[in-house]
């Protein structure tokens, strides 16, 4: 199966964050899953916790193997640090821009929405969540999705001043990707150098 469906707070402990929201069941159990997973002291090696920060990447972003190497590929064409592109790249994808919107509680919602064609960019139905969006594109809810209740009961009380590289119009429940973002305005807590010294193993 390629898109990850099983239990996201067993991912979330996995990695000790919320990746996916599940702060509440972590305050619990803030150790990995499993029988022995509060028990379990074993030292990781320099290869292991480099091939955690890059699945931890994956998991947060809803992002596949192959997706995720390409988009490293492109990063390291890009001129700037890789790491900050990779996640300037990874943050540019239409179903992340949908979720920083507040138009879906979660990514994989997002995804969702743009999957079955209710987000347009600049007018025109895109329904790739891969698609990445340029500076200046404007992101919006399409006319008849705007009453979904999905929709509705995320952006309520969503604030979308922590996100300065997007502009948000209320009143047309749409936002205008301003810019990409600095690497200090992401609020992701991944260290995106461990990847790039996996990847260039």
């Amino acid at each position: 199966m390629a898109r990850y469906i099983g239990p996201k707070t067993r991912i979330a402990r996995k990695f000790g964050e919320p990746i996916f929201g599940a702060d509440k069941v972590l305050s619990k159990r803030n150790y990995p899953p499993g029988q022995h997973g509060n028990s379990r002291k074993r030292k990781t090696s320099e290869y292991g916790v480099q091939l955690k920060e890059k699945q931890k990447a994956k998991y947060t972003y809803g992002v596949l193997e192959k997706q995720f190497r390409n988009l490293f590929a492109k990063a390291t064409r890009t001129k700037g640090i890789t790491g900050e592109v990779l996640l300037q790249l990874l943050e540019s994808r239409l179903d992340n821009v949908v979720y920083r919107l507040g138009f879906a509680p979660t990514r994989a919602a997002a995804r969702q929405l743009v999957s079955h064609k209710h987000i347009v960019v600049n007018g025109s139905v895109v329904n790739i969540p891969s698609y990445q969006v340029k500076a200046g594109d404007v992101v919006a809810v399409r006319e008849k999705a705007k009453s979904l209740e999905v929709i509705e009961a995320s952006l309520s009380g969503f604030n979308h001043s922590k996100y300065p590289w997007i502009e948000f119009d209320a009143a047309s429940k749409s936002g205008k990707f301003l810019h990409m973002p600095d690497r200090a305005d992401i609020p992701e807590n991944i260290k995106e150098q461990l990847i790039v010294e996996l990847y260039s193993k």
